[in-house]
């Protein structure tokens, strides 16, 4: 038989060494390249569903800003009608409104004058307030507290 040397023995080790290494590089590589391909799958999965519902985002925000087009036009004419109802409203009210207000005012006047009048009747007196033992006619102005004559 033939006897191993050190350097021998040490090649041999090392080709072991190697060969362990080269396994679990070859397991690491394998594992690496499967999980590349199921991430390559998922993102085109997810491609595949992502573009459907861009399209759908982006077909809702034309439809959100035609609507929002709308109202704005509408908020526009009511804004405009509102202001027309405002200078409507004035012109009648400077109008009618001092001519009504006089003929209103004469009304009452000519009420006043005849209210207490019926049937020849003369006008009843004029109310009297007691102010503490003393009669006063409502027309008199009342002097104020305190002060003597």
């Amino acid at each position: 038989m033939h006897a191993v040397s050190g350097g021998e023995v040490a090649g041999i080790l090392v080709a072991v060494f190697w060969a362990i290494l080269v396994s679990f590089l070859a397991v690491a590589l394998a594992r690496l390249a499967q999980t590349l391909r199921a991430t390559t799958r998922l993102v085109a999965d997810v491609t595949e569903q992502a573009v459907p519902l861009l399209a759908d985002a982006s077909a809702a925000v034309r439809s959100a800003q035609t609507q929002i087009d709308r109202v704005d036009a509408i908020a526009t004419d009511v804004q405009e009608v509102t202001s027309n109802a405002s200078a409507l409203s004035t012109t009648v009210a400077s109008t009618f409104g001092g001519p009504l207000v006089k003929v209103a005012a004469f009304g009452y006047g000519v009420r006043r004058a005849l209210g207490g009048r019926k049937d020849g009747m003369p006008a009843p007196e004029a109310r009297r307030t007691v102010i503490v033992g003393r009669t006063v006619s409502r027309r008199e102005k009342r002097k104020p507290r305190g002060k003597k004559d």
